[in-house]
């Protein structure tokens, strides 16, 4: 998943901050969806490689994810922004969602529960 990241990270359309992200969800049946970070000018329309992937799972008919690796070449344990959390929280598994980031030495992983305690949502 990580790898499937890091290529699309390279897909990114990041002129005005130059943080490409690439971000890669597994559902809960399994299948793979990829996104990349896209900005726009006015910055509040950015898109954020993790919604670009959820929303690809979604728009296939999936509504359970049970993981997300996410990458980005200028920041080693690159966690989703506040509102991707909660996107992502609007769409776990009945066990959660791994969080997947790289370090220097392999990989981390996080619980959604950990990186956004005490969430709301249905």
């Amino acid at each position: 998943m990580l790898e499937a990241a890091k290529r699309v990270s390279k897909n990114s359309y990041s002129p005005y901050s130059k943080f490409p992200v690439g971000a890669c969800v597994l559902t809960e049946n399994d299948n793979i969806y990829t996104g990349c970070n896209f900005e726009n000018s006015s910055l509040g329309l950015t898109i954020c490689a993790e919604r670009n992937a959820v929303g690809s799972a979604i728009a296939d008919g999936e509504r359970k994810i049970k993981a997300i690796a996410i990458y980005s070449p200028n920041m080693q344990k690159c966690t989703p922004c506040g509102a991707c959390r909660q996107v992502l929280n609007e769409f776990k598994s009945d066990k959660g969602i791994d969080i997947i980031v790289e370090v220097s030495d392999g990989l981390l992983v996080y619980t959604l529960d950990e990186l956004l305690p005490e969430s709301f949502g249905l």
